[in-house]
């Protein structure tokens, strides 16, 4: 077949046309490659696992949220570090107004719902006093309980189940840490499968020009599809460290950029994951809520005896030692109650005291490279085979379509005309 650089004519185009569809495929394959990564979310198909697909990522969910909370809670933050920054006065005098509320509340409502009368009928200056002394108590008690969670942690807050809880519960959310950490990385792995595609379309151009066996184009689809896909992650994560070539400082991308990482790894964090939100709802509805509620009852069970300790022989002559039991109770069954929005009212607090974001972003800043790796390459390194070989199947399609629709007669010499 002659060839004619400098006559464009129908053949002509056709051969330069290659290095452009090349490029074409390695972008395409490299895109695909990536989106298989993560979705769908969940598993569409026939028979799972063969007769469909589910994103890596959330078909690896378990394994993948593992690492992330090892990486988080080994390397990064520890709930005993947290909680030891919030400092017990400041707790007491940050929610102090609303805790006075709720302590007049309490008082009236529990009264009222069953001494109504008795309770009306006390002089003014009476009922004052006894709001004053339980509200003496109300700094105290918020302290007390600060100090008790922070000595007892362990037995009252677990960081790692709460992570993975958020993790698995917001199944979109583990896609989006890896998106969003790994955003600059998976625009490069599409942009140099359009790069080395093309190279190796040029290469491709050049061999067919002088040989045109039909299997060619066929093989370089596949080649394209492999080589395009390995080169690229093999870019992203090696070097680790910095190599002097010459003029040149030559890294892997994702260690390049370790700083912007950690910033965008931080911030997500701290935004939907370890917020001051799902730790309150963590320690209330938790595993571990239980004692947290027992600890409270306890201190506000003993602040009460404490604050009525000189009027106790009046109230049990007047109500009996059963049911100023059972008032009392109840009140603290009331202060449980309001829990959820006491807390609420420290999260602020919480954000500001914890340094969460700070927290993250330094530690993973200074993590080594190995460390660092272990971020993001779990979603790539079991199945970057899997990606590899969807490049080469796709690249092997459209080496077909190469060879049946842009360089046909060479297809009809070997096959025979399709139509």
């Amino acid at each position: 077949m002659s060839f004619d650089l400098f006559h464009f004519g129908g053949d002509t185009w056709r051969y330069l046309s290659m290095p452009v569809i090349s490029a074409v495929v390695g972008y395409i394959t490299n895109v695909v490659a990536i989106r298989m990564m993560f979705h769908p979310i969940e598993f569409v198909g026939l028979v799972r696992p063969y007769l469909g697909w589910q994103g890596i990522v959330p078909r690896k969910a378990s394994k993948m949220t593992g690492i992330a909370v090892d990486t988080i809670t080994e390397s990064l933050i520890t709930e005993a570090e947290m909680f030891g920054r919030i400092k017990p006065d400041e707790v007491a005098t940050e929610i102090e107004g609303p805790v006075l509320v709720l302590v007049d509340d309490v008082i009236d409502t529990v009264m009222s719902r069953h001494h109504a009368w008795l309770w009306s009928s006390l002089p003014d200056g009476l009922r004052a006093t006894l709001k004053w002394r339980l509200r003496a108590q109300a700094p105290e008690i918020v302290a007390s309980v600060t100090r008790e969670v922070q000595d007892n942690i362990h037995y009252l807050f677990d960081l790692k189940s709460m992570i993975t809880r958020v993790l698995v519960r917001e199944k979109r959310l583990l896609n989006h840490v890896f998106l969003k950490t790994g955003h600059d990385e998976f625009v490069f792995i599409g942009r140099s499968g359009a790069y080395f595609g093309f190279a190796f379309g040029l290469i491709q151009m050049l061999v067919w020009i002088f040989w045109q066996p039909w299997w060619l184009l066929p093989a370089f689809g596949v080649l394209v599809g492999l080589a395009t896909n390995w080169l690229a992650l093999k870019m992203i994560f090696n070097p680790k460290r910095g190599r002097r070539i010459g003029p040149f400082r030559i890294q892997g991308l994702f260690f390049k950029r370790q700083n912007e990482v950690a910033a965008d790894y931080g911030d997500l964090v701290a935004d939907h994951i370890i917020t001051p939100e799902q730790i309150v709802a963590e320690m209330l509805d938790g595993p571990y809520g239980d004692k947290l509620r027992a600890l409270i009852r306890r201190e506000v069970d003993s602040a009460i005896d404490h604050a009525m300790r000189n009027t106790r022989t009046v109230v049990d002559w007047t109500l009996g030692a059963d049911d100023y039991e059972r008032l009392k109770t109840e009140a603290i069954d009331e202060v449980i109650a309001e829990l959820p929005a006491m807390l609420a009212r420290l999260t602020g607090y919480a954000e500001r005291t914890m340094a969460i974001r700070q927290t993250l972003v330094e530690r993973l800043q200074s993590l080594t490279p190995h460390q660092f790796e272990a971020m993001l390459r779990p979603a790539f390194e079991e199945d970057e085979w899997i990606l590899i070989a969807v490049g080469a199947v796709l690249g092997f399609m459209v080496g077909w379509f190469q060879l049946i629709v842009v360089f046909s007669s060479v297809f009809n010499d070997h096959f025979g005309s399709l139509w």
